[in-house]
């Protein structure tokens, strides 16, 4: 491998591995890297209306040069855009561009266009091929890869979706200059989410190096790969999520019902932002049920606030709910079976576990402390 080749990771799933890429110049080279996947197809490409600008053009140029002809479907940006009304623009879009089951559609965005783009690639003509094009670090760690897709419920966050692989993940780490500080510390939880499930050395080596990430050098192209290599892992082991694939929900569980709360409001609160102070949350509520020392809690706590990440639900501007009514949005979450609340708690750092029948009444207190604190 030379400086200028990508980084590349493979997702095992038997006929269905894909490939991702990790590295510079991977839009202009898009068209290329595609057409020899997949030979002869026709693209959509979805994205919106901060990325579209920024990469847009740089991408039908990336494909025409490989033989690709492609159409765009640029949409507002925000969580508010997973909903019904524009993914049937989605749908309405690749339709009227006549694709045809065989073509691919193409998620050139954050994780917010990879959902949806991912949903729209899975219904239409009964399943289309998908490549993901993430233009957000939290997107090219996480979203972007293991196949989930879907759009959000006034009722809770990814409750509308299915299954779909992707034959090609793309990460272009170029895209990551255009981020602001913000979108970039969002992206980060989930980087130090795969430290925290079982992967401690990992977490320690994010504490020395987080700069380095934040700045660009070479440990941030390291740092990507390594949080996809873990979630290639789990992915492989359980695509479905009927197992331990559920530890990659850490602080999830908490972050979703603040996100509900505040009706998705990018303003108030990003994913990223919400599975910090939800990962801060399962690590003092691992605490506070004596499974884990407070001094883990207090270390998690005091590293995403060192990056920059919130860790309270006091650090939400505006007000919050009542805890009531946040454990309603918990009870909706995919998390749950058979109205038994699953979390997934910790014994320490990097030691993760999938706790069932956790108490509701215990996470009634702890969430009516932790909002008031």
């Amino acid at each position: 491998m030379t400086s200028a080749d990508p980084i590349r990771v493979e997702v095992g799933l038997g006929t269905r591995a894909y490939d991702i890429l990790i590295g510079p110049g991977l839009i202009t080279r898009a068209g290329t890297e595609i057409a020899t996947r997949l030979p002869g197809v026709r693209a959509a490409v979805i994205s919106d209306d901060h990325v579209a600008p920024l990469h847009l053009e740089s991408l039908i140029s990336g494909l025409s040069s490989g033989g690709i002809e492609a159409a765009s479907i640029v949409l507002p940006p925000g969580e508010k855009t997973k909903s019904f009304e524009h993914l049937q623009q989605v749908v309405d879009g690749i339709l009227a561009a006549r694709l045809e089951r065989g073509d691919v559609v193409i998620a050139l965005g954050g994780g917010v266009i990879g959902d949806l783009a991912g949903f729209a690639a899975g219904i239409v003509r009964r399943g289309m091929n998908f490549v993901q094009m993430p233009t957000s670090l939290l997107a090219q760690v996480d979203s972007s890869v293991g196949g989930k897709t879907g759009i959000n419920s006034a009722r809770g966050k990814n409750l509308v979706g299915v299954f779909l692989q992707p034959r090609l993940v793309l990460a272009d780490t170029d895209t990551l200059d255009t981020l602001s500080k913000r979108e970039f510390c969002a992206g980060y939880a989930e980087v130090a989410k795969y430290g925290l499930i079982d992967r401690p050395d990992f977490f320690a080596w994010l504490e020395a190096n987080w700069q380095e990430i934040f700045y660009g050098g070479p440990a941030r192209a390291e740092a990507i790969a390594q949080s996809c290599r873990a979630k290639a892992e789990v992915v492989a082991r359980d695509e479905f999520e009927t197992g331990d694939r559920a530890l990659l929900n850490l602080g999830h569980t908490f972050g979703h019902a603040l996100e509900a709360a505040t009706a998705y409001d990018s303003a108030r609160l990003v994913h990223g932002e919400g599975v910090a102070i939800g990962m801060a949350l399962a690590h003092r509520f691992s605490a506070r049920l004596n499974l884990a020392s407070p001094d883990d809690a207090h270390r998690v706590e005091a590293h995403l606030r060192a990056v920059g990440l919130p860790t309270r639900p006091g650090d939400i501007p505006g007000e919050l709910p009542g805890a009531e009514v946040l454990l309603d949005y918990i009870a909706q979450d995919k998390k749950v079976t058979r109205g038994a609340l699953t979390f997934i708690l910790t014994r320490g750092i990097g030691q993760s576990f999938i706790a069932k029948d956790v108490p509701a009444s215990a996470v009634l207190s702890f969430l009516g402390e932790a909002i008031e604190g």
